[in-house]
């Protein structure tokens, strides 16, 4: 019984023994959780000190429209139906002064409409009878949550209107389904429309006075701070899609502010950020290309050397004119003549791949030459079509025109511009 007894005791202390040593490490983890977790949160604030605004801004807001639970005769004017003001500033308030105003007015409007049809349902349903009205009342219900859900499907409505489109869905079930049951319809509909009004204008005061963040501002000077690599700028330009169309979007809900007039053509940076994409496409795929394995015989790279060096170089030049034009809001001075020294340069090399060295090279080894040169034409094909949108885009926005002078360096202007010249014989530069 003894021999019997003695392996348990020798297990029973393995298992103290192990949680013992498990609650010592215990303060340790935890205290390197918290020192990972501290760092983290200071890097996310140093990366956008706005952040750390924004969050205030948010805690004041919801303060605020606190204060009519706080007070009694606040309360008594409004009752539990102030907690719609506290949650209005919680799905209104968002980081920028064009997404709060985009989600205030879609919530205002939306609630107003339909707490107007809602009263205007349930009017109409009670002149039915008791026997009538939940009949109406379901059918009022089934076909405007039917037609208003269709309509959230058109991208136009998509893209600006839907939050209202869903409030406007809620509000009217709430207000014509509950006034079924509850004869002060009219008071409901009164208290949820002023409180969430009340809720809106206190979140729209409080981000547009308080170190405002304008979405107009972002977009125009999106990308065009950060320190990165060649190859970085292009996959930050591939995949800004999503940003630039959702700040465009807010944009256009901004009122004038700085050197940004109201109604400012937000949608032709749009345009311009789809061709930059394309240019982007073809260098991504240029370099890809030059990496690989495959190699240009040593004769034609020699042939081809200046017309794709003077392409190149033309064309960046251009690109850094446009993205300087942009940044300091200036009509472009001497893009266009850029761009046409760069097509000269690409007719050169047509003529030269489609007549001497077709003459005089194989086929199989003029293909990799004539790939690259493609591949080169097509981006300062794309270069001129940026260019073309710029100057709309400078002619809508009244540009400043000003005399003809060199862009800044990019240490200077702090513009994260392409600055690559293709230089085939130096694999250093591009490996093959």
């Amino acid at each position: 019984m003894e021999m019997a007894s003695q392996p348990v005791d020798n297990r029973k202390e393995g298992i103290i023994s192990g949680a013992w040593h498990c609650l010592k490490s215990l303060p340790g983890k935890s205290m390197s959780k918290l020192i990972e977790l501290a760092k983290k949160t200071k890097k996310l604030g140093q990366d956008d000190p706005r952040r750390i605004i924004h969050s205030l801004k948010v805690g004041l807001a919801i303060t605020l429209v606190s204060l009519f639970y706080y007070f009694e005769p606040l309360y008594d004017g409004f009752g539990v139906s102030a907690m719609w003001a506290v949650l209005t500033v919680v799905v209104v308030f968002e980081f920028s002064v064009g997404g709060t105003l985009s989600r205030g007015l879609n919530r205002g409007l939306a609630t107003f409409l339909a707490a107007g049809l809602g009263f205007g349902a349930h009017h109409l349903a009670n002149l039915s009878g008791k026997l009538g009205e939940p009949i109406l009342l379901g059918l009022f219900v089934f076909l405007l949550a039917s037609t208003v859900t269709f309509v959230r499907f058109f991208p136009r409505m998509k893209a600006r209107y839907d939050y209202g489109l869903l409030i406007f869905i809620l509000t009217f079930c709430l207000i014509s389904v509950s006034g079924y049951r509850d004869d002060e319809v009219w008071h409901m509909a009164h208290m949820r429309v002023s409180t969430i009004l009340i809720g809106g204008f206190t979140a729209v005061c409080v981000c547009i006075l308080i170190f405002p963040v304008w979405a107009g501002t972002d977009l125009h000077n999106l990308d065009g701070e950060m320190d990165m690599t060649f190859l970085e700028g292009y996959k930050c330009v591939l995949n800004s899609k999503q940003t630039e169309e959702s700040l465009a979007n807010f944009a256009g809900w901004e009122p004038g502010h700085g050197e940004f007039r109201f109604r400012h053509p937000w949608k032709q940076y749009l345009k311009i950020g789809s061709l930059t994409r394309n240019c982007a496409y073809r260098i991504e795929a240029l370099n890809g290309y030059l990496n690989t394995e495959t190699k240009i015989p040593e004769e034609i790279r020699g042939k081809m050397q200046d017309a794709c060096i003077n392409m190149s170089y033309e064309a960046v030049k251009a690109l850094k004119e446009l993205a300087f034009s942009i940044q300091t809001m200036t009509k472009p001075c001497s893009a266009n003549s850029h761009i046409t020294k760069s097509k000269i340069a690409a007719k050169n090399l047509k003529s030269l791949l489609s007549t001497s060295l077709c003459k005089e090279t194989e086929i199989l080894d003029l293909i990799p030459a004539v790939t690259v040169a493609s591949l080169l034409v097509d981006a300062v094909a794309c270069t001129e079509k940026i260019a073309e949108s710029v100057q709309e885009l400078a002619s809508i926005a009244k540009f400043k025109s000003v005399k003809p002078k060199k862009a800044p360096s990019r240490s200077s202007s702090k513009i994260s511009e392409p600055e690559h010249v293709i230089t085939i014989h130096q694999p250093s530069s591009l490996p093959e």
